[in-house]
């Protein structure tokens, strides 16, 4: 096996262990650009401009991917999100 193709399947091995998960939250017709913005600066830690973003994105494309990691990582802010009312899942 040549050095350039150990390096290829070293690559694509890494990539198969650090897989991550997203939280996508889904648009609904009962929580405020506001509350939306706020939940993702508390719980996934936006910056103001970046949760202003994504809730733009959640109200014109139905959906946003908003965080990504690790699933253990993920469930607990995917769990403050749906107890403050948004619509959200672990992908």
């Amino acid at each position: 096996m040549s050095v350039q193709e150990q390096v290829l399947e070293e690559v694509s091995q890494q990539s198969k262990e650090t897989k991550s998960n997203e939280i996508v939250l889904y648009n609904d017709e009962v929580n405020s650009f506001d509350h939306v913005i706020d939940c993702l600066i508390a719980t996934c830690g936006h910056e103001p401009l970046q949760a202003e973003q994504c809730s733009l994105i959640v109200h014109y494309n139905g959906k946003c991917t908003v965080k990504t990691g690790e699933l253990k990582d993920l469930k607990m802010q995917c769990t403050k999100l749906l107890e403050a009312g948004l619509s959200a899942e672990i992908i």
